[in-house]
């Protein structure tokens, strides 16, 4: 079995354009996973303060929530490889700029997060346009091979980035190590534009509204679809609070700091990257309720570090919800893209990710109030419950449970 499925990925993988996307994602996705704990401890630092930090690290999820419907129309109406480009670039230039101020000890809070709503305008042109230009690039058989490679390409870089990030922070500080991040941006565009996809599908012509009113009726017509994002709105607040600010201020108070955090965030990469790995055979007779089941796992790390549990064990907590939730997204991004008519699917996307997101400001705005006044172990049992209640919620809808790969 397991020969067989690294002979279906490697067979994939000596396509010539599958090859690149997968070294585009290597390369940028490295540098993402460093941005996070630069950030998180840059400010911390800078302030010392967890509100303060809040608002910076929720700044680019604020700016997708605005940007991303337009992002999904755009995607379906231009170019999908194009609008890639245009937002790794301008994603490389915030960074550098952010690097800039820290590196020269002119960084500031307002100036800090503005800085980062530009890296959510490009977060929001990115998003719809990557969902897409996969089935350009391979066959309809092969998109949940291309999906699970493309994830493990993703999460494997996280892994190594995660873990380097957090040496960098504590050997160097935040400057050089967004720096490395603003190249590899860079780096990604440079090698999406050499891509050769397939002619996209182009919809009828119509006005931005009746775009959006046509996806946004495609999005809706699927419960199962429409209920899952809500779930998520939930659990992507919880985790975004966790991962992007509770875990980094609990590292810093109660453990070893940006050492220790980093341990753990690239014990949650290489989680996932087993997850990419096992997904390529992975063929569940009901996809969405294997997935929603995995989603329970989003509780394991808020309840490890509740403790918090030596390092290790948090370690082992992240590398089980690595390992689930990739599971998830391979499951996920595969039956979208194979239930979504493919003129749609950057709009049914653009609404997926928005939907996601919607609560993930205020999930990381709440957290850090709630850090300062009810303290670090009853903030992350309220991210836990977070997880666990909605997703029980989902279980109980018929589509979710019932709806097939076929």
């Amino acid at each position: 079995m397991a020969n067989s499925v690294f002979e279906t990925g490697w067979q994939l993988l000596r396509q010539r354009d599958v090859a690149r996307l997968f070294i585009a994602y290597l390369v940028t996705y490295s540098g993402t996973a460093m941005a996070p704990i630069a950030m998180a401890f840059g400010v911390l630092e800078l302030t010392g303060s967890t509100e303060d930090a809040a608002f910076v690290i929720a700044a680019p999820t604020l700016a997708s929530i605005g940007v991303l419907l337009i992002g999904g129309v755009l995607a379906d109406r231009t170019s999908r490889q194009r609008m890639i480009v245009v937002a790794e670039a301008l994603a490389m230039l915030a960074q550098f700029s952010i690097a800039y101020l820290f590196l020269s000890g002119t960084a500031t809070v307002p100036m800090l997060t503005l800085l980062m709503l530009v890296n959510g305008i490009a977060m929001a042109l990115h998003a719809p346009a990557a969902a897409g230009v996969v089935v350009q690039l391979v066959e309809r058989e092969d998109l949940q091979t291309a999906n699970a490679l493309l994830s493990m390409a993703r999460t494997g870089a996280m892994a190594i980035g995660a873990a380097l990030g957090g040496l960098l922070v504590a050997a160097f500080g935040a400057g050089l190590t967004l720096a490395i991040d603003a190249a590899s941006f860079g780096a990604s565009a440079l090698l999406v534009m050499s891509l050769r996809p397939k002619r996209q599908l182009q919809p009828e012509k119509a006005s931005v509204f009746e775009d959006l009113r046509l996806g946004w009726k495609e999005f809706i017509s699927h419960t199962w679809l429409w209920v899952i994002v809500l779930q998520f709105s939930l659990l992507v607040a919880a985790g975004e609070s966790v991962f992007g600010l509770l875990g980094p201020a609990v590292a810093l108070e109660h453990m070893n700091g940006a050492e220790d955090w980093g341990i753990i965030a690239a014990a949650f990469g290489s989680g996932t990257l087993l997850g990419g790995i096992s997904s390529i055979r992975l063929r569940p007779r009901y996809p969405m309720r294997f997935a929603t089941l995995c989603t329970f796992s989003f509780c394991a790390v808020p309840l490890a570090l509740a403790v918090p549990l030596p390092v290790g064990l948090v370690a082992v907590a992240a590398m089980v919800q690595g390992i689930a939730g990739q599971s998830f997204a391979v499951l996920w991004y595969t039956t979208l893209q194979q239930k979504i008519p493919g003129e749609m699917l950057s709009r049914v996307s653009a609404y997926d990710h928005l939907g996601s997101i919607a609560l993930a400001p205020l999930g990381i705005v709440v957290a850090g109030f709630l850090f300062e006044r009810a303290g670090y172990r009853a903030t992350l049992l309220i991210a836990a419950l977070t997880v666990i209640v909605p997703t029980s919620l989902v279980l109980l809808v018929r589509d979710v449970r019932r709806m097939t790969s076929s």
